[in-house]
């Protein structure tokens, strides 16, 4: 225990400085982690690997991530987006394992080899993928609802395709009885958690969320039991985090459950990428270094076409389809594990694993700067991108019609949807890509505009410009220096501007480029109930106040 105390400080220590350096060059988190997996093997510190310890962190990484995830799936989202989810995964999983086939094939592997690497190809990394968008503050996004629902498709694919080759050891009688058996377990047990998610969880969690310590230790609890239980149905713990989270989604309480979970499973997933850094030092990649580029290229460049044409097909406009293309430019750890499974069975030898490992290094390493400036990206290559969107597109008919409102209201979560309340309905126009935010506010009678505010387009259809007043209430900092720039150069009529700050030196830039006002919440809130009571000698506008916040509770 002493030893693995002493390597877990080398590993926090080295993960530290990278990510100071790497904070000052501005450069992904992630890469902080596989570069000190480098380094750690590089110099041989010790064998990760082997060590029992870092490979339990590496679990309880994926464990928590995955629950998170299912506590962000709202039942109403996968309603919306669980079919086109489904076809996206299938689609792609079917298209890119066939194309990747016959590469394989032209680099003269054998069919066996073949077959491995094409599905290994096939699959993306959840884990990575929504760790990437929770940094974008994008999950709750169109494309990043898509993206996770049809990347759990691929999970789901996968977990299936590990059983049939782990069956294969016990004999070819039971495999295709041992995955409809698994398909009924996983059916029954989705069941059960979208029961319990509805009808038992939610008033439970709503008696024992004032305390906000009980409520942390009873969803590690249910967390880690479903975990436990699940893996005894032969599910991965993984797996089991992934239903825990979504049994709770439905609860009022999943925000402050996914805020303390948060730390944990940055602590823990570390290690997983530290792991996967450190496998690429002493793989052997003598002969397959053309195929290894050409199958990255495929991965980083095929691939999100192959999605972007789904989607287009489907009528998803040209930026959705792109976003939604390039969560899937990288290979996953499911396709590390098929690899280490494939070379136990004897199926594959170390060079194929080999390069398998080296496409996964490199197309997690390069997807990792495409999904976090893929709004740069887009802004460079939509006019090439017109190709994949049809003339009738499925997404939101108000695209067809431009508004004018007197006030523009970009973003209506818990802050916007409270600033919505006290302005004429007929005088607003709401902007936001969260499909669950844009129901309830149509169902409420408001004017609202299905997009993001990063599209030229959804900005030109508002015409923010001829309005009188945009409140931007997202907490993304570049969504306000959007706005702000878009704004700046107006001269005659110029509206007035709302900006949201998350500290004090974003407030300082935005007041810099010329914003009004600029929301810093803490202070904003202080303000307001210091003016509140000081006006209010006998604190009776504190009973008003309360009553008004229960309703919108």
């Amino acid at each position: 225990m002493t030893a693995g105390l002493v390597d877990l400080t080398i590993i926090l220590l080295i993960v530290a400085v990278l990510g100071i350096i790497i904070r000052f060059l501005k450069q992904p988190i992630i890469l902080t982690y596989i570069l000190a997996g480098v380094i750690i093997a590089l110099f041989g510190f010790f064998d990760m690997e082997n060590r029992e310890l870092f490979n339990t962190f590496s679990e309880l990484g994926i464990m928590f991530l995955l629950f998170l995830i299912g506590l962000e799936i709202n039942y109403e989202s996968l309603r919306l987006v669980g079919k086109t989810s489904f076809f996206i995964g299938i689609g792609q999983i079917i298209f890119t394992s066939i194309i990747g086939f016959g590469i394989s094939q032209i680099f003269s592997f054998s069919l066996l080899h073949s077959a491995y690497i094409a599905i290994a190809l096939t699959f993306s990394s959840t884990i990575i993928i929504v760790k990437l968008l929770s940094e974008k503050k994008d999950l709750n996004s169109l494309y990043g609802k898509i993206s996770v629902g049809f990347l759990l498709v691929q999970d789901f694919v996968a977990i299936l395709i590990l059983i049939f080759l782990a069956g294969i050891q016990a004999g070819e009688g039971i495999v295709f009885k041992e995955i409809l058996l698994t398909a009924v377990k996983g059916i029954i047990l989705l069941g059960l958690m979208l029961f319990l998610g509805k009808k038992a969880f939610p008033p439970l969690f709503d008696k024992i969320s004032k305390s906000q310590e009980l409520l942390f230790l009873t969803s590690l609890a249910w967390c880690f039991g479903t975990a436990v239980l699940v893996s005894k149905t032969g599910f991965s713990i993984e797996i089991g985090g992934f239903l825990a989270g979504l049994a709770l989604a439905n609860s009022s309480e999943h925000f402050q459950i996914s805020a303390k979970i948060k730390s944990l499973r940055d602590f823990f997933i570390l290690i997983f990428f530290v792991i996967l850094g450190s496998s690429l030092i002493g793989a052997s990649f003598s002969g397959i270094i053309l195929p290894m580029i050409v199958f990255s290229l495929f991965v980083l460049v095929g691939n999100p076409i192959i999605v972007m044409a789904i989607m287009g097909i489907m009528g998803y406009r040209k930026r959705t389809g792109f976003m939604c293309g390039v969560v899937v430019a990288q290979i996953s750890e499911f396709s590390l594990i098929l690899a280490a499974l494939g070379l136990k069975l004897g199926h594959l030898d170390n060079s194929v694993v080999s390069l398998i490992t080296g496409v996964g290094i490199i197309t997690i390493t390069a997807s990792s700067y495409m999904v976090l400036h893929s709004e740069k990206i887009f802004g460079k290559i939509s006019k090439y991108l017109s190709i994949f969107e049809k003339k009738n597109k499925r997404e939101e008919s108000a695209h067809d019609f431009e508004f004018r409102k007197p006030i523009v209201l970009i973003g209506a979560h818990r802050l916007g949807k409270n600033i919505a309340g006290h302005i004429k309905k007929e005088d607003l126009l709401i902007i936001d890509f969260d499909p669950n935010v844009m129901g309830e506010m149509k169902r409420k009678g408001y004017t609202v505009l299905f997009g993001d505010i990063a599209d030229e387009e959804i900005a030109d259809k508002s015409n923010m410009d001829s309005s009188r007043l945009i409140i931007c209430t997202s907490p993304d900092f570049e969504d306000n220096m959007r706005m702000l720039s878009r704004i700046k150069p107006i001269r005659k009529n110029k509206p007035k501007t709302v900006a949201r700050a998350e500290n004090e030196i974003d407030a300082k830039e935005f007041y810099k480029e010329g914003a009004d006002y600029v929301i810093i919440p803490h202070l904003t809130s202080g303000q307001y109930i210091g003016k509140l009571i000081a006006g209010d000698g006998d604190f009776k506008a504190l009973e008003q106040l309360k009553k008004k916040d229960l309703k919108l509770i």
